[in-house]
């Protein structure tokens, strides 16, 4: 595939997940917050299982296998509950904004462990990131602890899951980078992640599915936004442009907002939009502060 080719399949990627906030809300209202979550991640699996196949766990570093599935499968249940325990549509799309937090957390981490160089933009950054969050968070009104405080004491499981996995995703793309010795054990963690969901479905009281064929495309929409994802951000990061890519996906929140506003009809106000931005640019700022022109180009995962 031409690098060309390559990238726009990158960025294709990048407009997949950021379907996937308002998909897996939209399931969840049908299905359950667990039940749903079960669905999406095992039709993903599935179609993971044809691209880019199961791969050969015999050439797997031990440690990524284990620590590796721990982290990605305890953040995609974070992920996909915390949208799905959620209230309302709006909520879904804040919750999805705190769970953006990741990719600063991300940077920062890796300055601390890898001891990635890195200059004092990086705090500005970060703070930028989380005050935007919290522009967010105060719904329709000017920035406020105590409009932050009731909001989230309003549904604190979601939030709180959210930031979780936030945290969760950071330590795993910083840790699994220096496990992995290069090996992609996507669709096993696919896998693990269903088995999680539907043990924990049959483990617990949960509602009666509700179909109907907007659910059903609904659920189909989602897994492949999950699965088709993933595979689309390999070729991207392994053919494309990097650095292109690597810019682009920190509009996610954005682009996450637009599309989980128009699949859940919800009312974004101009608060919302100030803070999403805000959060985009402190992203964006803390990547910065570690690029040098001599540094070497390095891949990122997403989720």
């Amino acid at each position: 595939m031409s690098p060309k080719k390559a990238t726009l399949t990158g960025l294709v990627a990048i407009l997949l997940w950021s379907a996937i906030v308002g998909l897996i809300k939209s399931v969840s209202e049908a299905f359950g917050p667990v039940g749903g979550a079960a669905l999406i991640y095992s039709c993903s699996a599935a179609l993971l299982l044809f691209s880019p196949g199961f791969p050969d766990l015999r050439t797997f570093p031990r440690r990524y296998l284990i620590i590796g599935s721990i982290l990605f499968v305890s953040y995609e249940i974070c992920l996909s509950l915390s949208l799905g325990f959620t209230h309302t549509g709006r909520q879904a799309i804040e919750v999805g904004m705190v769970n953006y937090l990741w990719p600063g957390m991300t940077i920062v981490l890796a300055v601390i462990v890898n001891r990635q160089k890195t200059s004092l933009m990086i705090i500005p950054g970060m703070m930028l990131a989380v005050a935007g969050v919290g522009q967010v968070l105060s719904g329709d009104r000017p920035f406020s602890l105590s409009e932050i405080s009731e909001n989230v004491m309003n549904n604190p499981l979601s939030y709180g899951l959210a930031l979780s996995g936030a945290i969760i995703w950071a330590v795993y793309c910083v840790v699994t980078k220096k496990i992995a010795n290069g090996s992609n054990g996507i669709t096993l963690f696919f896998i693990l992640t269903a088995l999680t969901l539907w043990a924990k479905f049959l483990l617990s009281p949960q509602p009666a599915f509700a179909l109907s064929p907007q659910a059903l495309i609904s659920l189909a929409l989602a897994a492949m936004a999950m699965g088709f994802g993933y595979a689309a951000w390999n070729i991207g990061i392994l053919h494309g442009n990097v650095n292109l890519l690597a810019a682009a996906s920190y509009f996610i929140p954005i682009i996450s907002s637009v599309l989980a506003a128009f699949i859940l009809g919800s009312h974004l106000t101009f608060s919302f939009w100030q803070g999403a931005a805000m959060v985009c640019l402190g992203s964006l700022i803390c990547w910065w502060s570690t690029r040098a022109p001599e540094s070497k180009k390095v891949r990122r995962e997403l989720p």
